[in-house]
């Protein structure tokens, strides 16, 4: 299954809970301790964000126990990848 489809059903299945706005999800980044980000479904459509979703899966076996999408990522590299899709 491709990133892009797997994290299309995990944001389906999380962007409801936690008081997320509708059309973002909930995404936990980080490579020790997490922090929460709320960001647009619209990103799944992004090259960059399927960039990390491809990278986060093969180095590491995607996480949601914490209500959504873990991404073990150094948080500077993350929030850089935001800056740019927000451009």
């Amino acid at each position: 299954m491709s990133p892009l489809i797997q994290g299309t059903r995990i944001f389906r299945r999380f962007s409801n809970s936690g008081g997320i706005p509708k059309g973002h999800c909930a995404v936990y980044v980080g490579e020790s301790q997490k922090k929460r980000f709320v960001v647009p479904i619209s990103y799944l459509n992004q090259p960059l964000f399927q960039d990390l979703l491809t990278q986060a899966e093969e180095q590491f076996v995607f996480d949601y126990q914490m209500g959504g999408l873990t991404i073990p990522c150094k948080e500077d590299v993350f929030v850089d990848l935001t800056y740019r899709l927000r451009r």
